[in-house]
């Protein structure tokens, strides 16, 4: 009866795996990343999906709440940040794979119109954003915790305009969000990405920050620690490889690797 006994013990071992199991070839990548990402990494993932490679699922949103979701359990293979503060954050927390960490792209900071306003051109002056703002609002991200609203601070800061443009700031939880405010005509101003201003066609560039008045706008990517899906590693290598770098220059993104 041993014999007979084995042979059932494979058989269910082949219906129902024995024992802790990496994750399967064909299982999708849960990546985390931040919503000026989305067009990019949209195009990405369909791209790398077209190329063989496993399906792609991203939660987009401000990078550092993104970053906290991660440290308290969130599943996630990939985080991808708009700021080096947010992955700093996810590293304290010890939820990024050593050595797997990379400054991948970099962005502008802009100053986006609605399509239809008279202004074309806005100086980086006091009374040309109070002229341009008037009973409105200049919506960004929340200065505090989204990147793009931290690095809007520091160039307002830097040229002199923080005490005029504060107290007409509308704040949002991520840059997409205040992007949308601006494209409804719901704020006369905006300051976002200029690759989040590439991809809404009802807005336009009406001016763009010198980049010595903010910090580098960089955005680090890394694989998590509790990520066992190979497919992640391999669509990391996709962003880092040539038709990953085409993807992200021809949404106006720079590549710094």
């Amino acid at each position: 009866m041993r014999p007979l006994f084995r042979l059932a013990s494979v058989v269910l071992c082949l219906a129902a795996p024995c024992g802790p199991q990496l994750a399967r070839a064909d299982e999708p990548v849960i990546a985390f990343a931040a919503a000026s990402l989305k067009s990019a990494l949209d195009a990405a993932a369909a791209g790398f999906q077209a190329d063989g490679g496993a399906e792609i699922k991203i939660s987009y949103g401000g990078s550092l709440a993104l970053a906290r979701q991660i440290v308290a359990g969130a599943p996630a293979d990939l985080f991808a940040s708009a700021d080096e503060e947010s992955m700093d954050e996810a590293e304290k927390g010890a939820v990024v794979k050593a050595g797997s960490r990379v400054d991948l792209i970099g962005n502008q900071l802009v100053v986006v119109a609605p399509k239809p306003s008279s202004i074309d051109a806005l100086a980086l002056t006091a009374e040309a954003f109070t002229q341009a703002i008037g009973a409105g609002r200049l919506a960004t991200g929340e200065v505090n915790s989204v990147p793009v609203g931290k690095y809007a601070k520091a160039a307002l800061q830097n040229l002199g305009l923080w005490s005029v443009v504060e107290p007409r700031l509308a704040m949002t939880d991520n840059v997409r969000a205040a992007l949308a405010f601006v494209a409804r005509g719901e704020a006369p101003l905006g300051i976002v990405y200029a690759t989040d201003a590439a991809a809404e066609p009802k807005v336009k560039i009406v001016a763009t920050f010198p980049e010595a008045s903010h910090p580098a706008i960089l955005y680090p990517f890394a694989l998590t620690v509790s990520s066992h899906n190979g497919a992640a590693d391999k669509f990391l290598a996709y962003l880092r490889s040539p038709a990953g770098k085409a993807i992200f220059e021809r949404q106006g993104f720079r590549i710094l690797k």
